[in-house]
């Protein structure tokens, strides 16, 4: 039997438990080895979830008291409309839990929360060639048809 998959805010006492995961999330996107972010980034990252001032926020999807997976959303302002929009930054489920609803759970969570402080969409992008993530998405959510574009500057 399948466990009850919980989603939760973060509590200051995961950090242990939220650095695997999101380390396997910077590594599934080509981010680690030489290429891994610096630690200065991740312990910001993970300072920023409980900073009342900022618009970031992270929630831990666990089962049987074990982590299974992350996702990272903030609020913004938008030129299109009143309300804030909720952009779902980051969203990693480990592997050994894919395909057992944990990211299903997580994007329910987020939405959940969007709804709660007035956001009228979710939005996220992902990599062309995660075909296992958007099996999923294209069950939740409808394509924009956008392409992302980035400038990296100096």
């Amino acid at each position: 039997m399948p466990k009850t998959i919980t989603v939760r805010p973060f509590a200051r006492s995961d950090f242990a438990a939220w650095k695997p995961l999101w380390e396997g999330y910077n590594a599934f996107y080509g981010r680690h080895g030489d290429t891994a972010l610096p630690e200065d980034i991740s312990r910001t990252t993970w300072s920023r979830f409980f900073d009342t001032y900022e618009p970031v926020h992270g929630l831990l999807a666990e089962a049987g008291g074990e982590m299974l997976g992350i996702a990272h959303y903030l609020f913004h302002r938008s030129t299109i409309q009143i309300e804030p929009a909720c952009y779902l930054q980051d969203l990693f489920t480990a592997n050994e839990a894919r395909g057992q609803g944990v990211g299903r759970a997580l994007i329910e969570a987020v939405s959940q929360r969007a709804a709660d402080a007035g956001c009228k969409r979710v939005y996220w992008h992902t990599h062309e060639t995660n075909a296992t993530a958007m099996r999923l998405y294209d069950q939740v959510a409808d394509k924009s048809g956008f392409v992302v574009y980035r400038k990296l500057l100096p």
